[in-house]
């Protein structure tokens, strides 16, 4: 009997190529290719190394070339049969890459990776649409109901590599979720490139992200679904009724708002000004009342001077976002913003400023997680450690926002709810037992 092949899949960036690797894995596992998930190049002798790598910014853009370099070492080590590339990087710079790196043997961009398959199988396998081996515990997964972005925002790269947006009907992901749940998924990550987008591509021509999670909720086994990467422009507000009066659609919304200056906002082509970005802060928050936002925001892009930047550490003050992340600009070829400004803050400054807002959200987190001490909380428990479970609320969204640390005080399985009393908050984290056993554990 001939040895099956062997494959490393190393996934890089965001969690949309995370189910991207997912479908990779399990076409290859219907191939007869023994493949897994891993961390970094040469963990085990391999046929080979196949990289799913990232394009969105500068230090994405680093780490993929350093894991491409490291692969290349394991392969020269006799570690590593074949490297290959994929992803967003290598459908960005499909015509430079090549000769830079000829370490590599195969180079496949951000559609036409199936055929790496064909390469390592010499066939094409017969596939379930949207099959996946996952990769997350096996309570969570991620949904991606579309692909690529129509908005073109001056700083970002991302429409020049995935294209125009391209909604999947909803039946295809009620398929997939009805699967999923079979398999044991019970929370639901949905995302997209521009969730607030879509249906605008299907037939009608009309937000269907109403009605889409509606359909979702209805499924039996669905007790989480959260929603990630809404743009604030053309919002569809038909989304917040339904998260309101629907228990296992969470009060979540992660909704990248960049910044709040009208002159910042119209250099970054965003379509919305800031008193409409107010209004659609408040209007979420008055028909969802424990609506949790996570946002992202950006300093130092051309035009934000000290009283814009100002303007920002106001808003974000007065507003006290319940998640926030922000990074500081770096310029991207071939966008609006390289051809059209010049980026001429210097990186300390983008940094200073960085530092401030992110201290500022620092602060304001830790007095909300402190308003969540005595309360009880509902708490999915994702893993084991030594110490304690670690579960999230429905407000947390998986590897990036706070978790709850909930003490040994009885026994609890990853994969399961249960009811915590929160002790003790930190910025980023609460410390609780079992609903029950506060008492006893005070005393």
């Amino acid at each position: 009997m001939s040895r099956r092949p062997t494959v490393d899949v190393i996934s890089l960036g965001c969690s949309k190529n995370l189910v991207d690797s997912e479908r990779l894995l399990a076409m290859f596992g219907r191939s007869g290719i023994d493949a897994r998930l891993a961390d970094t190049p040469g963990e085990r002798e391999s046929d080979a190394v196949v990289i799913n790598t990232c394009g969105f910014i500068g230090d994405a853009k680093e780490e993929s070339i350093n894991t491409i370099l490291e692969a290349a070492g394991a392969k020269d080590a006799g570690r590593v049969g074949k490297v290959i590339v994929m992803g967003c990087l290598s459908e960005r710079y499909s015509g430079e890459l090549p000769a830079e790196l000829p370490e590599v043997d195969a180079w496949y961009g951000k559609f036409d990776w199936p055929e790496i398959v064909k390469l390592m199988a010499r066939e094409h396998p017969a596939v379930i649409d949207y099959d996946r081996v996952i990769t997350t515990p096996r309570h969570h997964a991620y949904l991606k109901i579309s692909e690529g972005c129509n908005r073109f925002c001056a700083f970002c790269a991302i429409p020049l590599i995935t294209g125009r947006m391209h909604s999947r009907p909803i039946e295809d992901l009620e398929a997939e979720v009805k699967a999923l749940t079979r398999r044991g998924v019970r929370e639901f990550n949905v995302i997209a490139q521009d969730l607030s987008s879509y249906g605008l591509d299907l037939a009608g021509h009309h937000h269907r992200l109403p009605e889409l999670v509606e359909r979702l909720a209805d499924i039996d086994g669905v007790e989480w679904l959260r929603l990630h990467y809404a743009y604030p422009s053309d919002f569809p507000y038909g989304i917040l009724p339904v998260m309101a009066a629907r228990d296992n659609v969470c009060s979540y919304m992660d909704i990248a708002l960049q910044h709040i200056s009208d002159r910042v906002l119209e250099n970054m082509r965003r379509h919305i000004t800031g008193a409409q970005t107010r209004e659609l802060i408040a209007r979420m928050r008055e028909e969802v009342p424990d609506l949790h936002l996570r946002t992202t925001l950006m300093v130092g892009f051309p035009g934000e001077g000290e009283r814009e930047f100002d303007e920002l550490m106001e808003f974000v003050k007065q507003t006290r976002f319940e998640r926030m992340g922000a990074f500081a600009y770096c310029e991207e070829e071939d966008t609006y913003a390289a051809r059209n400004f010049r980026d001429i803050i210097p990186q300390d400054e983008k940094l200073r400023r960085l530092d401030a807002l992110m201290a500022l959200q620092e602060k304001i987190s830790l007095e909300q997680q402190e308003a969540k001490v005595g309360k009880t909380l509902r708490v999915m428990v994702d893993r084991e450690e030594s110490e304690f479970y670690v579960g999230r609320t429905q407000w947390d969204s998986p590897e990036v926002d706070p978790e709850v640390l909930v003490r040994k005080t009885m026994p609890l399985k990853p994969g399961v709810f249960a009811d915590v009393t929160v002790e003790s908050a930190m910025p980023f984290e609460l410390i609780a037992v079992p609903a029950g056993e506060a008492s006893s554990v005070q005393s």
